[in-house]
């Protein structure tokens, strides 16, 4: 669906996986200094709304994904990972509950088929899962909280502070766009992001992942809770082993013109080692970017990414996990 937003003066159309938003308005690293200081909006828009209904949704989402949910107080805001039997990362939800129901943001494209795999797994429970992305849009808001608007159907206020995420009714969108100012596209958002080191399931998500891999524990996943879907992995490598990969930020080469695209190769000594993720121009650090890599690779090593000179920042140490296997080491 294509943003009314788009017809703002400036706006330029972002390419996937973010189509249907604008990448920028004319000047992304504005943009980015304006978020900062806590001004503006970002049209998010192209992202999958979620409300799973029904007296038992909490219960069922506590089952079934990586946080702790049953008790969620309402407007609380939290995050949450579906994963397979195997515990590899197949969506990741930002979500907060009003009391009658759960609200939550998905990755462009996927809230039909999470909605779908409740619906088979709710059995007899009062769960009603619904896709309302052609009814619901999310927006991004940055800078401290702001008392409630009309139009806006719940806030879920970030945890980290630096905003707050609306779920507005679609048709507002064009007005809430002609009536705020500061409009920030998604390379800005995107750019912020990669500098605070938060993954995303559409772009650092592949086959293979787990959650150690991206550092998601911290915010994702609750360590002290009963059964889930693929907790059994999760619980190995927390307690006795090490992911086979690690999360870098890049601070890559700021001569070089390029960036290096989602998916090309990492090198390191002439072999591959890992895959660029994400990359982004951030209005202080210069080029940056996301990637995955081989935990063995040495955390000094300069790296290559798509023949762009990296420096690596550690986001995941190689030494991830293993909590029981290093406290059983200190005191055998």
């Amino acid at each position: 669906m294509r943003s009314p937003l788009l017809d703002l003066p400036g706006a330029v159309a972002a390419e996937a996986p973010d189509e249907g938003v604008a990448a920028h308005y004319g000047n992304p690293h504005v943009e980015q200094r304006e978020l900062v200081a806590g001004r503006g909006f970002v049209d998010l828009s192209n992202r999958g709304v979620l409300r799973i209904g029904g007296t038992d949704r909490l219960s069922l989402l506590h089952t079934l994904t990586t946080q702790y949910l049953s008790e969620l107080a309402p407007h609380t805001a939290t995050e949450t990972l579906l994963l397979d039997p195997n515990g590899r990362i197949e969506h990741a939800l930002y979500l907060v509950d009003d009391g009658e129901a759960v609200w939550a943001h998905v990755e462009p494209g996927t809230a039909e088929q999470f909605a779908a795999f409740l619906t088979k797994m709710r059995f007899m429970l009062d769960v009603e899962p619904v896709d309302v992305t052609d009814q619901y849009a999310v927006v991004f808001e940055a800078g401290p909280t702001r008392s409630a608007e009309a139009a806006v159907v719940l806030v879920r206020e970030l945890p980290d502070g630096t905003g707050r995420e609306l779920f507005l009714p679609r048709a507002e969108l064009g007005a809430y766009g002609r009536t705020h100012g500061h409009p920030a596209g998604v390379w800005a958002y995107e750019a912020l992001r990669i500098a605070a080191h938060r993954p995303r399931a559409g772009l650092e998500v592949d086959p293979r992942t787990i959650p150690h891999e991206l550092g998601w524990l911290d915010s994702a996943v609750h360590l002290n809770k009963g059964c889930y879907r693929g907790q059994e992995t999760v619980a190995r490598v927390e307690n006795l082993g090490h992911p086979p990969r690690r999360l870098v930020l890049l601070h890559l080469d700021g001569t070089e013109e390029h960036l290096p695209p989602h998916g090309s190769a990492v090198v390191h000594d002439g072999r591959e080692v890992g895959t660029v993720t994400s990359s982004a121009r951030h209005y202080e650090l210069g080029p940056i970017a996301l990637a995955v890599v081989k935990r063995s690779v040495p955390v000094e090593a300069t790296l290559e990414a798509d023949g762009v000179p990296a420096g690596q920042e550690v986001v995941v140490p190689p030494d991830a996990g293993g909590t029981a296997r290093e406290r059983l080491r200190r005191h055998g």
